[in-house]
């Protein structure tokens, strides 16, 4: 039960840190499972069968659980592999471009400089800007993150092309709803581990606008 007694809905639900013990929403964590090999497995969906064990998604705190942390909340003998790092960011980015890829189906994403620029000044309800790490800084800079949305700019050209159908893509927005808040979720993993500093971003403009 959360305070004042009511139910908890299922996002809500809190997980302890393997390396830093602290207790915080699964929204912000990576869960883990061992296989039947004993290897460590990445679960991104959060549906594989067995005892999940929840890191924090920073590449410092994921690097710190490979140093023992996951052998001691397993408690057994574990493999863990080399580039599990390298992994879990793979699945990661694949993950927030499918969700992307589905919010553009459901009409709720557009790409390409004028649109996006055209959605935040028709005052459209954009809940995420996307910008490419790749892309020209200058050409980013001319566009705004809307008071409450959210900025990323952790995907690569490339990744954000492959969401919308194209070989390459600078600027990206999502309407709000539903679709964009798991994109609002999983894309602040990902850029935990990308950027190593537990998801507040690069940048003064990855975060949420005031």
């Amino acid at each position: 039960m959360a305070r004042g007694g009511h139910k908890k809905d299922r996002d809500d639900a809190e997980r302890k840190c393997i390396v830093t013990g602290e207790v915080q929403p699964k929204v912000g964590l990576i869960r883990f499972v061992v296989g039947p090999d004993a290897q460590v497995v990445p679960d991104i969906l959060g549906k594989l069968p067995g005892r999940g064990m929840y890191v924090t998604a920073d590449r410092a705190t994921l690097d710190a659980a490979k140093k023992g942390q996951f052998a001691r909340a397993a408690k057994q003998a574990v493999t863990v592999s080399d580039t599990l790092g390298e992994e879990v960011e793979r699945q990661l980015a694949r993950r927030v471009v499918d969700l992307i890829a589905l919010a553009r189906k459901a009409g709720l994403a557009v790409c390409g400089f004028e649109k996006v620029k055209g959605w935040l000044a028709g005052g459209e309800r954009v809940r995420v800007l996307l910008q490419a790490s790749d892309g020209s800084e200058r050409g980013k800079a001319k566009l705004w993150t809307p008071e409450g949305a959210r900025y990323f700019g952790c995907l690569t050209s490339s990744e954000l092309g492959l969401a919308f159908g194209r070989q390459s893509v600078i600027h990206g927005a999502l309407a709000t709803g539903g679709l964009s808040n798991r994109v609002v979720e999983e894309a602040s993993k990902l850029r935990g581990i990308r950027d190593g500093n537990g998801g507040n971003g690069a940048s003064g403009k990855d975060i949420e606008a005031k």
